[in-house]
């Protein structure tokens, strides 16, 4: 029980990450629909922000979920980046099948539908890459709890050197 809950909380921030990344992409398209059709932008930004936000987030949830059942116990540390972007690629490219599908801005089985199955697979591979620098950096960082000594956390020898320009009896 415990690892599912781990896997849907897993699901949800990688969904909240992506929405975060995808909503200034939906705004940037928004606002070049805008000036192209001549559509009021704030309403055309905004609409194709929320939007963008809304796949960004089931996109995410689905990469999770692909990523979970296709490597399994892997952490993420152990996978490579081309395997990673695939899985996120194959993740937005199924997001693109339901989008065109559900006939997404009236796009159905189009030029206009593969062209959102196209950016949705693009923004699908890069935001796995972009998920995969996150975790690894956070996976470098060791934070401190409380009440461990701060000094601990203090660069020594050639590190503190080259930091500071100092050694330690000079500090």
């Amino acid at each position: 029980m415990r690892r599912w809950l781990q896997r849907i909380r897993g699901a949800l921030g990688i969904g909240l990450t992506w929405a975060a990344g995808w909503a200034p992409i939906g705004a940037i398209f928004g606002l070049v629909t805008g000036v192209l059709l001549g559509f009021p932008l704030v309403a055309v930004t905004v609409n194709y922000a929320l939007m963008f936000s809304a796949l960004g987030f089931i996109g995410g949830a689905i990469f999770s979920t692909v990523l979970g059942v296709a490597e399994g116990r892997r952490r993420f540390d152990q996978l490579s980046l081309p395997r990673f972007v695939a899985w996120g690629a194959l993740g937005g490219l199924v997001l693109g099948g339901f989008a065109v599908s559900a006939q997404l801005l009236g796009a159905g089985f189009s030029t206009l539908g593969a062209v959102i199955a196209g950016t949705l697979t693009l923004l699908g591979a890069g935001s796995a890459a972009g998920t995969l620098a996150i975790a690894r950096a956070a996976h470098g960082r060791a934070l401190l709890n409380d009440g461990d000594d701060v000094s601990r956390a203090a660069p020594r020898g050639e590190k503190a050197r080259q930091l500071t320009g100092k050694d330690e009896s000079e500090r």
